[in-house]
């Protein structure tokens, strides 16, 4: 079971880096979060999630990066419940 890393931007830069340093870190854009540059964490082979809905909500459609994946309220719900939660909101 990995560490579930929530971020938004506020402390985004701070998070990613600590995430990249996680052997086990999987991460989740939220919010404001999804603006942030996931890039370096998918290189090292880390799992990126962004909530569709606030991708959306932002206009970032078809600028999100190539390796992030999408997910709703519910499997978000799923992946906090089925992991031990790092929150950078």
């Amino acid at each position: 079971m990995g560490d579930l890393y929530l971020v938004d931007r506020p402390f985004g830069e701070n998070a990613l880096r600590l995430a990249q340093e996680d052997a086990a870190a999987i991460v989740v854009l939220i919010q404001d979060g999804v603006y942030l540059d996931p890039r370096p964490l998918l290189d090292a082979g880390k799992t990126v999630y962004a909530v569709q809905r606030d991708v959306e909500k932002r206009g970032l459609q078809q600028r999100i990066a190539s390796g992030v994946q999408l997910i709703d309220y519910g499997q978000l719900v799923d992946l906090i419940a089925a992991h031990k939660v790092v929150n950078f909101v």
